[in-house]
């Protein structure tokens, strides 16, 4: 007999486990169904434990640095097994968590592989067999995984997905990362800093390529003076695998060469998981892997929602918790404000650091807004020179009418932390003058964001 629920949850990462966590708050009797990890992808395979192994990096690069600070560090080293089982342990931690959470807020959790056979019905096959359930409302969540170009399949080998990059075979001596979004730049820094020669090959015109231009070639810079090989315009032909080695061919500025890598790691996207759920069947619509929805997560198909990856761009954990949140109150009745795609932030872990929300200058003007461009330098901020930290910049970007924040970019130490402010910004409809009378701080970081608002209106004071 079927069980029957209110809501049923497919998916247990931030999107999923955090719409069945929310909808069991508001009442509604919630089964969630995970087939892998609960937690997913972000935490047990990509936010999370790459932070982890990023922090690992980032403090023996500190450790080089010792003497600029008037320390001493003799013969800095790390044990890579040990980097990795750091962050496998943040990850398993955090994944027992969520169990927890789950738990505690009286969701009933299934383990296995789902199917919605007929609307308003989920077939989930478990270790013990079959489950029947049923309810009103279903919330797919079930994520994205790496996207495999022809000739450039992952293999574990001497081709790495993230996955693999997380719990590295061997360690790359010389390493090819195919792809500069924010999971191959991160893992570019990672491995650069442990001091294997990265190449890094982009087919767009600049790494980075979804942020503002400026702050695109600011991290170019920064990657290129740690000693990163940066190719844009370009692209790996194909990968000829060696069992100790890969030949790549590659095409560069209107030629073709070989060069020879020990390790790969292929990082060109992602695609929706949307096979084998019975999605076609029940008249969904998908493009391009990824299932059309309206503002609030609707598919069109009455009781069926989609949240997170599954759902398309951005790719961001954050963006999945915040839909899920808001579907749980739309089925519970509410009336919450949909998502405004401008005012997501992104942020990426690599050394510098780089953070943005809103639109790129080049966006703005082919928006057609009159703009005010502020910027200010991390070399004009005391808290940055007192940390090291000198070279970065904050960049914001108004509409000149009406005041109007419509992005800002980032680029520096912790600006994944300094971006949120104006987030908030942006959710209240802060223009520039609320902006200026804020008072920031002395000493922090946080100031050459207040600076950079001066300095688009010609009232920077600092520099």
């Amino acid at each position: 007999m079927a069980q029957n629920f209110d809501v049923i949850v497919i998916g247990a990462g931030p999107g999923g486990y955090v719409a069945a966590i929310r909808a069991a708050q508001l009442g509604l009797k919630v089964a969630c169904v995970e087939r892998e990890h609960l937690g997913g992808i972000c935490l047990n395979w990509g936010c999370i434990p790459t932070k982890a192994l990023l922090r690992s990096a980032e403090v023996f690069h500190l450790m080089h640095r010792a003497k600029e600070f008037g320390l001493s560090v003799e013969k800095a080293g790390y044990d890579l097994d040990k980097v990795v089982e750091r962050s496998r342990g943040v990850a398993k931690q955090l994944s027992g968590g969520v169990g927890h959470l789950l738990k505690k807020n009286k969701v009933t959790v299934l383990m296995g592989a789902a199917t919605i056979p007929a609307p308003g019905k989920v077939t989930v096959k478990t270790d013990k067999g079959t489950e029947e359930l049923t309810a009103k409302s279903i919330i797919l969540a079930t994520g994205a995984r790496a996207r495999d170009l022809p000739g450039l399949e992952a293999d574990g080998k001497r081709v790495w997905s993230y996955k693999h990059a997380l719990k590295p075979p061997h360690e790359p001596k010389k390493l090819l990362v195919i792809g500069s979004g924010a999971i191959g730049i991160e893992f570019a820094s990672f491995f650069n800093t442990l001091g294997a020669d990265t190449t890094v090959v982009e087919v767009m015109d600049r790494v980075l390529p979804v942020e503002d231009a400026e702050i695109s070639a600011l991290a170019k810079k920064q990657f290129v003076k740690q000693g990163m090989k940066i190719l844009e315009k370009s692209t790996v032909k194909s990968l000829d695998r060696k069992a100790d080695k890969v030949i790549a061919t590659i095409e560069s500025g209107g030629k073709t060469e070989t060069q020879e890598f020990d390790t790969v790691i292929s990082a060109v996207g992602i695609v929706g998981n949307v096979e084998d759920l019975g999605l076609e069947k029940l008249g969904v619509k998908i493009d391009r892997t990824h299932v059309v929805t309206d503002e609030f997560c609707r598919t069109g198909v009455e009781g069926l929602y989609a949240i997170g990856d599954v759902a398309g761009a951005p790719w961001l954990a954050h963006k999945a918790s915040h839909e899920g949140v808001m579907v749980a109150e739309l089925i519970a009745g509410g009336h919450p404000h949909p998502i405004k795609p401008n005012s997501i932030p992104g942020c990426t872990y690599c050394n510098p650091q780089v953070a943005s929300v809103g639109l790129t200058e080049e966006k703005a003007k082919a928006a057609g807004h009159d703009i005010k461009v502020g910027r200010f330098p991390f070399i004009g901020n005391g808290k940055a020179i007192a940390l090291g930290e000198p070279e970065g910049l904050v960049k914001t970007i108004f509409d000149a009418k009406t005041g109007e924040l419509l992005g800002a970019h980032m680029v520096g130490a912790e600006v994944t932390e300094l971006i949120q402010g104006y987030v908030v910004g942006r959710t209240l409809e802060t223009t520039e003058a609320e902006l200026m009378e804020t008072v920031f701080a002395h000493p922090t970081l946080s100031e050459m964001m207040h600076e950079s608002v001066l300095s688009a209106y010609g009232r920077a004071i600092h520099f």
